[in-house]
């Protein structure tokens, strides 16, 4: 019989969402930069790099296999 390890699944989740995500804060870090230079509002680029930022944290309140896989840097 198979088992899962749920604490491993979750570890590896959260290696993979800081793999999905790296390149998505670069984008936001490149936005936040051209906003400042141009005197434009941050705060939706703000609000999406603390939602990147806190995307791991949904790896630990998930119960099941399938909580894990459904996590997504995109969502």
């Amino acid at each position: 019989m198979i088992t899962i390890n749920i604490t491993k699944a979750k570890a590896i989740t959260k290696d993979r969402l800081r793999v999905e995500r790296t390149p998505l804060l670069q984008a936001q870090d490149v936005a936040f930069q051209r906003a400042l230079e141009t005197n434009q509002d941050t705060t939706a680029i703000v609000a999406e790099k603390q939602r990147l930022r806190d995307i791991t944290k949904l790896a630990d309140q998930a119960t099941t296999l399938n909580e894990l896989k459904a996590l997504g840097a995109t969502e």
